[in-house]
C-alpha cells in the first residue's frame, strides 16, 4: 500500500530588511520557537533592501542551513514599500504574513493571527498598536494627526496605530499585488482592497537591537506619499483657497474704488500692499506646491519603471 503523507498548508512569512545584520539570527530563531504551535509549514521571504553591512551575507548562511529560508537582494536601496511588493510576489503560501524583523511586531501573535484566518472567519488579521509607550512625544502627536486626518479627507479608512504586521489569505495576497502601482502605500492598499479584516491591539515594543532607519523627515515624506495616492481633498481644498482669494480681491477692489471716488485724498500705504502681494504670492506657491506633487506621482507612474531591481535571490 502506498504511504500517503499528510501535507500541512504553507505560511509564508515576508519579512523586509535593510542594514539589519544584528537582528535576523534573533527574529529566526523567535519565530522558530513558535513552530510546533503552528499547524503549517513555514516558509520565510527575507528581502534585502540593498543593505551595506553583512546582512546578505547571512541571509545567505541562514538560507544554506534551511531550505525553507529564501531571500531576494535589491540592486540598491528602493525602500520598505517595494521591499513589502517583491517579498508578497515571492511568497508561495496558502497563507501570508507580512513582519519587521526588528521584533517591534511581537512573533506570539501569530497563532492567534492566523487561526481565525485558517478557520475561513477573516480574510486578514492585522494588527495595531494600543499605545505609543517609548516614542517621542512629537513624533507620537504627528502620527496621531496623520490618521485623524488620513481619515477624514480619504475614502479609504485607516485604522489608527495599525502596522503592517499581518496575516493575509492568498487570494487577499494577490488583490494586492494586482495594484502594481509604483508609488505604493501599504497601508491604504491593504485596506482599499477590502476583504474582512479584524485587528488585534499590542503595546508598543522598541526594538531587540541596532537602530531604526525611519527618521522624522522619512516619515514625513512617507506619510506625504499616503495622502497623494489616496486622496485628491488637497486639490480640492486649494481650489477653494484659489476661488475665496479671487472673491475677497474683487471685494478690496470694489472698496478701494469707492474710496477713491469718495475722498481723492486717501493715499494707500506700501505695507498693506506688501502683505497682499506677499499673501496672494504664498497662496500660489502653496497650490503650486500641492499640484506639483500630484504631477510627480503621474510623472513617476507613466515611466513605468520596474518597483525594484532584484541582483541576487535564493
Amino acid at each position: 500500500m502506498q504511504e500517503v503523507k499528510n501535507s500541512q498548508p504553507i505560511f509564508s512569512i515576508v519579512v523586509p530588511v535593510h542594514n539589519e545584520e544584528e537582528t535576523i539570527q534573533i527574529f529566526y530563531d523567535a519565530v522558530q520557537s513558535l513552530k510546533q504551535s503552528l499547524p503549517v509549514t513555514l516558509h520565510y521571504h527575507f528581502v534585502d533592501d540593498g543593505s551595506t553591512d553583512q546582512t546578505l551575507a547571512i541571509l545567505r548562511t541562514l538560507s544554506n542551513q534551511d531550505s525553507n529560508v529564501h531571500f531576494l537582494s535589491f540592486s540598491r536601496n528602493f525602500g520598505k514599500e517595494a521591499a513589502l511588493y517583491a517579498g508578497l510576489q515571492q511568497a508561495d503560501g496558502d497563507f501570508v504574513a507580512v513582519m519587521d524583523v526588528d521584533l517591534q511586531d511581537p512573533p506570539e501573535l501569530l497563532p492567534d493571527m492566523l487561526s481565525p484566518v485558517m478557520a475561513g472567519e477573516y480574510d486578514a488579521v492585522g494588527t495595531r498598536r494600543a499605545d505609543r509607550k517609548g516614542e517621542a512625544r512629537l513624533r507620537s502627536w504627528f502620527s496621531e494627526q496623520f490618521y485623524v486626518w488620513m481619515n477624514k479627507i480619504s475614502q479609504t479608512q485607516l485604522v489608527d496605530g495599525a502596522r503592517d504586521y499581518r496575516v493575509m489569505t492568498r487570494q487577499m495576497v494577490d488583490a494586492v499585488l494586482d495594484l502594481s502601482e509604483n508609488q505604493r502605500f501599504s497601508k491604504g492598499i491593504f485596506s482599499w482592497v477590502g476583504f474582512k479584516t479584524k485587528y488585534l491591539p499590542f503595546e508598543n515594543r522598541e526594538r531587540v537591537e541596532g537602530e531604526t532607519s525611519w527618521s522624522f523627515w522619512a516619515l514625513t515624506k512617507y506619510a506625504i506619499e499616503g495622502i497623494v495616492s489616496f486622496s485628491t481633498v488637497p486639490l480640492t481644498f486649494i481650489t477653494v483657497v484659489g476661488f475665496t482669494s479671487f472673491c475677497l480681491s474683487i471685494l478690496s477692489a470694489i472698496f478701494i474704488v469707492c474710496r477713491a471716488l469718495i475722498d481723492n485724498h486717501s493715499v494707500a500705504g506700501w505695507p498693506s500692499m506688501v502683505t497682499i502681494i506677499l499673501f496672494i504670492g504664498g497662496i500660489q506657491l502653496l497650490s503650486l506646491g500641492v499640484i506639483g506633487r500630484y504631477i510627480a506621482a503621474i510623472f513617476l507612474e507613466t515611466k513605468r519603471r520596474p518597483i525594484y531591481v532584484k541582483k541576487e535571490e535564493k
